[in-house]
């Protein structure tokens, strides 16, 4: 089959369509002829060779498709073939066919494209994680998302205000607009001034129950300042710094904070079958009804890979970017 390869870890330009050996399902995983992929930074991480896959997954770049089942393994019994599905994998999604454990896989909704669907997988199921598993985020609550306009941030700004929370962001100038229209309550440009001034302005000096972080050590005594009483603080990423100069650990203790690390690729399959069974009984109804919408960037055919890397890479995206595969 076809696929994108690495051909050495480095820059775009090292990316590749060239051949390689097609997946075979296991007795519990579906073939895929995969229509349509999306871009992560962990795809652009390991890329350069900084982020290699878990052991066992494939080493191909992707982590969620969209497509039409070829062959479902022995022991399936949800998806046969020619059903359109999508979904997270621990990679493989740059190509033409790929493997997914039935249990992840989830109907593409009638009302998306092969484009859409896979640019909900990684974003939506990531920020739901964040929001409703690690969080616990409730109604009347108030959540703070950084990077407001990434993918997930798009998703997580859709999934709060689902929730029935108070939505806040931050974001660059150019897209704060995109992040009200999402249904953020408030969005404030970071580079203009210093997000916590704000973020107590608009709250009367209360500050926020949940923040959704992507950014870490720049970020991290702002966030403690800005959380409210038994807030929690979910740390995705740490795009700024894995560093912090000085805490004052007494602000952690007075207001009873919890501070929460996660990844989602690293996590057990086990965990990824529940969180996606979780998700979809809340979400994909929503999505039917029009109610939740995948934010799709741009679109770009798999040929101009290298291109869409650099443009993810340059942060000019709002929302996911796709790969038209085939």
């Amino acid at each position: 089959m076809k696929a994108i390869l690495v051909k050495q870890p480095g820059g775009p330009e090292q990316l590749i369509l060239g051949e390689y050996e097609q997946p075979l399902p296991s007795p519990t995983e579906l073939l895929v002829k995969v229509h349509a992929t999306a871009l992560n930074r962990a795809d652009t991480l390991q890329r350069q060779g900084k982020y290699p896959p878990p052991k066992g997954a494939s080493p191909i770049l992707g982590l969620e498709i969209a497509g039409e089942v070829v062959e479902a393994g022995i022991n399936c019994t949800k998806y046969k073939k020619g059903d359109k599905v999508f979904g997270l994998l621990p990679g493989g999604g740059y190509a033409e066919y790929a493997v997914i454990d039935e249990a992840m896989a989830m109907p593409v909704p009638e009302n998306l494209s092969m484009g859409e669907a896979a640019a909900i997988p990684e974003v939506f199921l990531t920020a739901w994680q964040a929001l409703a598993w690690l969080a616990k985020l409730q109604a009347g609550e108030r959540a703070l998302i950084h990077a407001g306009a990434s993918g997930v941030g798009t998703a997580a700004i859709q999934l709060a205000r689902a929730l029935k929370a108070e939505v806040l962001v931050t974001a660059s100038a150019q897209k704060v607009q995109a992040c009200l229209d999402l249904g953020a309550h408030k969005a404030i440009n970071y580079k203009e001034v210093p997000f916590e001034d704000e973020v107590l302005a608009h709250t009367n000096s209360e500050g926020v129950d949940v923040i959704v972080d992507f950014i870490a050590g720049p970020y991290f005594n702002q966030n403690l300042d800005c959380l409210r009483l038994d807030g929690r603080l979910v740390i995705l990423a740490s795009l700024g710094g894995g560093k912090v100069g000085e805490v004052d650990l007494r602000k952690i203790l007075s207001k009873r904070l919890q501070v929460i690390g996660s990844t989602l690729r690293s996590r057990s399959k086990d965990y990824q079958i529940k969180l996606t069974e979780d998700m979809s009984r809340f979400a994909l109804p929503l999505f039917k009804a029009g109610k939740l919408k995948p934010v799709v960037d741009s679109v770009y055919d798999w040929e101009d890979v290298a291109e869409a890397h650099r443009y993810m890479e340059q942060n000019r995206n709002i929302g996911k970017i796709v790969l038209r595969v085939g």
